[in-house]
């Protein structure tokens, strides 16, 4: 007997504490009971910001070390996708950076994949935007040697850089579009000890 009613009341507490229990549509009300709640939209939120991550794409590669892959992350940050940042971060594999570029997201959008550049709505250019990270570490970005033998050196390359890569059989281009539509080619420079600009 004792133990039944035991157990009926631990039931009612229960379910005296979870009825006490309120939802967020409850808490968040207005002061007007009458009006319905209603969500803040959600690029007004408070928790995304122009520092906020929002997508990151990764990828391992042969760059600075023949022996073990680098780690290449493209972050894109912001409160939208369209107005946002994206972010370049090379880092070696003993977690030391080589490089760090900041470009806008427009950037990584390929004219080709959009069928009418001009009539391209935010959506479009949204989605253009993700294929291009997608497709920004693919394998055909990657040469060796970075600066073939019958090149000649760009004028406005770093003399030094361009002749450390040059004489470098085993150094490894990355080709990529940066700011403005330019195509961009890093190697990493061992004399040097860092990833530098050697085409552009």
């Amino acid at each position: 007997m004792k133990r039944k009613l035991l157990v009926a009341a631990c039931f009612g507490l229960l379910l005296h504490a979870t009825s006490c229990i309120n939802t967020e549509r409850e808490t968040v009300t207005s002061r007007n009971s009458d009006r319905p709640y209603t969500p803040v939209p959600e690029g007004a939120r408070g928790r995304v910001n122009e520092r906020t991550v929002l997508r990151t794409v990764n990828s391992t590669h042969y760059f600075s070390n023949n022996r073990t892959k680098d780690n290449f992350v493209l972050q894109l940050q912001g409160t939208k996708i369209l107005n946002s940042q994206a972010r370049l971060i090379i880092l070696s594999s003993t977690g030391d950076t080589l490089r760090k570029e900041l470009m806008p997201a427009t950037a990584l959008v390929d004219e080709r994949m959009i069928e009418d550049p001009r009539a391209a709505t935010a959506r479009d250019k949204e989605i253009a935007i993700l294929q291009g990270m997608n497709t920004f570490f693919r394998e055909d970005k990657f040469t060796q040697p970075a600066i073939p033998r019958s090149a000649r050196q760009p004028s406005d390359i770093d003399t030094q850089a361009w002749q450390a890569i040059r004489e470098d059989n085993k150094a490894v281009g990355f080709d990529y579009v940066t700011s403005g539509g330019k195509e961009r080619r890093i190697a990493y420079a061992k004399k040097l000890r860092k990833a530098v600009i050697v085409a552009e």
